[in-house]
């Protein structure tokens, strides 16, 4: 049961399908531990597949009277929502600590995000508008509505685990659709339970939110081929982002995609630009939440004449960040998220280091938590260059002028966040027009999310837009309805 007192939050080992907080069924146990000191925050037995099937029944059924709510009905739960948020900051805040190994600067950033995308959503029932169009058919007028999509799945991350979570939900809901959510398995609370308990206590009808902790094995796939949902939600890699499109091309039923995927951002400073600001920024948008966001900065580009100046001062700066318990104040780098991403950190490491990179800073790895490594001497056949890194790592790279760091900006396959620092902003604004991505920032890092901006990506990092109007046209359909007031003339 949901505490609605100030209470804190408890029985996060149950699953809410259908409006009630039930046990998986499932043979197999998520084991939800703190990715720092490796202790066991909840045991959570897993769904089925036929548990999935009830969440989706129940969305299905749910969906159709939420539909026909007023829309002050449906603003109003999104600002009970807010109210709630607030109430539980320092809940909220110590769960993604623990779970998902954020520092506090980065759990009070995340709670920010994901209350500033709740209120703007909670506007969104009274933005909703059709438009009537003429017609060339003599005695008919056309009307086009916007309908809500119907029940919407929604599979999260581990890396933003609340607020990307909640990006999809307050959105889907407050347009009249319900949700099937799947969270990560890293973070199963703050990518899903956790969203639960709020909405629940904030008054949500039963049935327009199901949150199914499953093992991918079992409900991976499903959650995607189901004939219900009309919509799959996803933030993740790349690869695991194309295997949802073919799953969602592939069954009875073609499946609209909103798909936030990978990224290789790169953090662009051109010779004029201010050498202070610009290293302050590439220090806080590589490193915050130990560099495992989508938008972080992942590769850092410097205009020649003023390279190795850069480069002295980064490293000079990056020196004094502190790193170990999240929990801490002033810890600037946390743990990182499991032992698999740990291995592929190592291994990148390793990799630079026989490609030819310098090593210019490391340190001893202790558990989870490595400290800041910087890679100069990088070039654009290294891995470091090509590859996303998703972790405190960073590899800076000499362009000869302009010219090169505009070609070595767009020399990769994704185009999800980008920035340039520049005192000119007329060269600002030429230089970030010429980058291929959905994203660009002038003089400010490459992590960025407001709530009334649209957020996505180019290329391999993905379909679609988050955010603003722009998740209105994604979360709704669009209904052609003509009405003939006269009789026709027809050829037959």
């Amino acid at each position: 049961m949901t505490d609605i007192t100030n209470n804190t939050y408890s029985d996060f080992h149950l699953q809410y399908i259908a409006g009630s907080w039930q046990a998986g069924q499932d043979d197999s146990v998520n084991t939800n531990t703190n990715p720092y000191n490796g202790d066991t925050l909840v045991e959570i037995q897993q769904a089925t597949a036929t548990q999935l099937d009830e969440a989706y029944k129940a969305a299905t059924a749910a969906q159709k009277q939420w539909a026909q709510k007023l829309p002050a009905e449906r603003a109003g739960l999104l600002y009970k929502v807010v109210e709630i948020l607030d109430k539980r900051q320092d809940e909220i805040v110590d769960w993604l600590i623990k779970e998902s190994g954020s520092t506090r600067i980065k759990a009070t950033v995340e709670w920010s995000t994901a209350r500033a995308i709740t209120l703007e959503a909670a506007g969104f029932p009274n933005r909703l508008h059709g438009e009537i169009r003429p017609s060339n058919t003599p005695g008919k007028e056309n009307f086009v509505y916007r309908e809500p999509i119907g029940v919407i799945a929604v599979i999260s991350p581990w890396n933003f685990p609340f607020h990307l979570t909640q990006r999809s939900i307050a959105p889907a809901l407050a347009l009249g659709n319900a949700v099937v959510l799947k969270p990560a398995s890293d973070t199963p609370v703050t990518g899903g339970l956790l969203l639960a308990k709020i909405f629940e206590e904030a008054g949500l009808p039963k049935g327009l939110l199901n949150v199914v902790v499953g093992a991918g094995s079992e409900i991976g796939d499903a959650i995607v081929t189901h004939d219900t949902p009309s919509l799959i939600s996803f933030t993740g890699s790349t690869p695991v982002g194309k295997h949802i499109g073919e799953l969602a091309h592939s069954g009875d039923y073609i499946k609209q995609l909103a798909l936030e995927l990978g990224g290789n951002n790169p953090f662009v400073v051109l010779k004029d630009a201010d050498i202070d600001n610009a290293v302050k920024a590439a220090v806080f948008g590589k490193f915050l939440h130990q560099g495992q966001i989508c938008i972080a900065i992942n590769r850092i580009i410097v205009e020649d004449e003023i390279y190795d100046e850069f480069v002295e001062r980064f490293h000079q700066h990056v020196k004094t960040l502190k790193f170990g318990d999240p929990s801490a104040d002033d810890t600037a780098i946390g743990p990182i998220i499991n032992e698999k991403q740990l291995k592929s950190l190592k291994d990148k490491i390793a990799t630079a280091q026989q490609q030819g990179a310098k090593m210019l800073l490391s340190g001893e790895i202790e558990g989870q938590v490595v400290p800041p490594h910087i890679f100069t001497d990088v070039t654009a056949d290294m891995e470091l260059f090509r590859k996303e890194i998703f972790g405190p790592l960073v590899g800076i790279i000499r362009a000869k002028d302009e010219a090169e760091a505009l070609e070595l900006a767009n020399d990769t396959e994704y185009g999800l966040s980008s920035s340039v620092f520049t005192a000119d902003m007329e060269k600002g604004l030429r230089f970030a027009r010429g980058i291929r991505a959905g994203m660009t920032h002038i003089n400010d890092i490459t992590v960025n999310d407001e709530s009334n901006a649209p957020f996505g990506g180019e290329k391999n990092s993905g379909i679609g837009r988050f955010n603003g109007e722009w998740v209105l046209e994604e979360m709704t359909r669009v209904h052609w309805v003509s009405y003939q007031h006269k009789p026709r003339d027809y050829a037959f």
